[in-house]
């Protein structure tokens, strides 16, 4: 298996110059295939930003030592719905809508969706429906088991 740092040090500055920051790098399909998922700054991803960064990327490991077989690039989206790695996403992104599972239940539930409308420190505030009401469940991120985007329905 190859090791993945000294690939994420060879991409990263490619990934700089795109705008973009790296999601996760892993090998898929018994290591025939290096995937690549990428986001931009505020969370998203469209088509041609994937085709421009494969391209990039595609030179700069052609032309690297690092990979000695054959293996296909690919370059994604993480997802709509994708797990949240790192929480100071949230504060980047504007009212992100989130699926989030708690340690301990709040009013005897431990599994929200909802939009974060505050993020300070490391309280988070979610307003939520339940049944016909809005509410508002706060949390602190130390609380949190998963975390994910969450689409709205």
């Amino acid at each position: 298996m190859e090791s993945l740092e000294p690939l994420k040090t060879l991409i990263s500055p490619v990934l700089d110059a795109c705008g973009v920051r790296l999601y996760e790098l892993k090998w898929i399909s018994n290591e025939q295939t290096l995937q690549i998922a990428i986001v931009k700054p505020d969370g998203t991803m469209d088509l041609d930003t994937c085709a421009e960064v494969s391209e990039q990327l595609s030179e700069t490991l052609d032309s690297s030592q690092l990979l000695s077989n054959a293996y296909t690039l690919e370059v994604c989206s993480p997802g709509a719905e994708r797990e949240i790695h790192d929480l100071s996403e949230l504060k980047q992104m504007e009212k992100p809508y989130i699926f989030v599972r708690l340690k301990h239940p709040i009013r005897k539930q431990n599994e929200f969706k909802g939009e974060v409308t505050a993020y300070e420190g490391s309280t988070i505030t979610l307003s939520y429906r339940d049944k016909a009401a809005v509410r508002e469940a706060v949390f602190d991120e130390s609380e949190i088991e998963y975390i994910r985007l969450a689409v709205r329905i």
